[in-house]
């Protein structure tokens, strides 16, 4: 069952099996994806530092929260993942 932390919850086994592992990578995702088509709409310029603060910003709340800095692969993985994905949003909106 989910719950409060999450969107936070680095802890969660990773298993396409596993119903809130697949809502928390889902929701990662689509959270990525909609920042960073607001971040060319409304930004404009300099979009791929703002995402770069919002990722730190989601790390220290994220450590804030769990009471431990994340160690998990997955989680980075899939940090990292939407990371690569936002910048490719960015950069072809930005060049259009």
């Amino acid at each position: 069952m989910l719950d409060g932390l999450a969107p936070f919850d680095f802890k969660t086994n990773p298993s396409w099996i596993n119903p809130n592992y697949l809502v928390l990578l889902v929701s990662l995702e689509i959270t990525y994806f909609i920042c960073g088509l607001l971040f060319v709409l409304i930004v404009e310029e300099w979009v791929w530092d703002y995402a770069i603060t919002v990722t730190a910003i989601h790390i220290i709340i994220t450590v804030a929260v769990m009471s431990e800095f994340p160690l998990m692969l997955h989680w980075w993985m899939a940090l990292g993942t939407d990371q690569l994905f936002n910048f490719e949003i960015i950069t072809n909106c930005v060049d259009s």
